[in-house]
């Protein structure tokens, strides 16, 4: 079929016709790697494991494109990680688009390129996807959805039920890089050095780490609210307390300048390319040199440790000025539309 000479987006590309097939075959297909020749409503999978994790999660971050990634690379490696922090080797994903009418063809190329080859260099395939088109203003350009399977690693079994007092905590390197390039390109902020964010796939460090480190108890990839999210659900599930040292925060100078400007705290903001891992005190330095030989773990670090509750089970942090102070759970609202 002759690829129809459209600019933008039409509200009849989702109307299952002729444009809509166009759409498909002319725009998104030829993007996305590993695609199916055949359009089937559902992909049929030959999967090397009796044991499968699935998982699912829709993005809507703005602006589309920022320094270090866009919607379709975040799509890729936010479904990605979640399997990856699961024990699970990732290999397949499915992609859904919600697109605005209005939306430029040359805009919703080079998202789908960069979905193409994020999913291309991480070896995960997109198996099957779905295409729908709204009104103006009802999407804000573009959201995606991406479901992922990927098969368990034999023998793991990660979880918050397994950690225990005296459990070291680490952090594959410096927080707070992802929601800070968001909220400083959407307010237009200009700072003497360009941010830049993490967002990467974990799960060629995540499977190096499971294949040589028994020990390790459970893994989270802490997006939305940050670290302190992930470390106050563990305190939460567990009743055990957490604490954690300042100085040992891997953070990046100029995303705690940018932080402290906009009036948000650091342990807050969400990350894109980062796994805070709980693993037995015995094997932690090994972890930790693990992570540190991978190009996604360089500034790794321990930064804290499990403890038994006192009066309540909470996250409190040993402060750089020799003082102590809880870290509570973010209230929600501090930087919406990140992911």
């Amino acid at each position: 079929m002759k690829k129809p000479q459209f600019d933008k987006i039409l509200l009849a590309h989702g109307g299952g016709g002729q444009l809509t097939d166009s759409l498909i075959r002319n725009n998104i297909l030829p993007k996305v790697a590993n695609v199916p020749t055949e359009l089937a409503d559902s992909a049929s999978l030959e999967l090397d494991s009796n044991s499968v994790c699935f998982t699912t999660d829709s993005y809507v971050v703005k602006p589309l494109f920022f320094n270090g990634g866009d919607i379709g690379k975040l799509a890729v490696c936010g479904t990605v990680n979640d399997l990856a922090v699961a024990g699970a080797i990732p290999k397949a994903l499915s992609l859904s688009l919600i697109i605005e009418t209005g939306l430029e063809f040359e805009v919703l190329d080079k998202i789908l390129e960069s979905i193409g080859r994020t999913a291309e260099q991480n070896n995960v395939k997109i198996v099957t996807g779905d295409t729908k088109t709204v009104e103006q203003d009802s999407a804000d350009k573009i959201f995606i959805n991406t479901a992922g399977i990927g098969c368990k690693m034999p023998g793991i079994n990660l979880g918050i039920c397994n950690i225990k007092p005296g459990d070291k905590i680490i952090i594959n390197g410096t927080i707070g890089d992802h929601g800070m390039t968001i909220i400083s390109q959407r307010k237009g902020m200009k700072f003497q050095s360009d941010l830049v964010s993490d967002c990467a796939c974990l799960s060629n460090l995540t499977i190096d780490l499971l294949k040589n480190i028994p020990n390790i108890r459970f893994m989270r990839d802490p997006t939305r609210g940050g670290l302190a999210a992930t470390l106050n659900e563990i305190v939460s599930e567990t009743h055990l307390s957490i604490t954690i040292n300042e100085k040992a925060i891997p953070v990046n100078p100029k995303v705690k300048v940018a932080a402290e400007m906009l009036g948000f705290d650091v342990l807050s903001i969400a990350n894109e390319g980062k796994v805070v891992i709980v693993v037995d005190s015995e094997s932690a330095q090994e972890c930790l040199e693990i992570c540190q030989k991978n190009p996604l773990g360089e500034k790794a670090a321990i930064i804290g440790q499990v403890e038994k509750a006192g009066d309540a089970a909470v996250v409190e942090m040993n402060t750089k000025i020799g003082g102590r102070r809880i870290v509570p759970m973010p209230y929600g609202r501090e930087l919406p539309r990140i992911c």
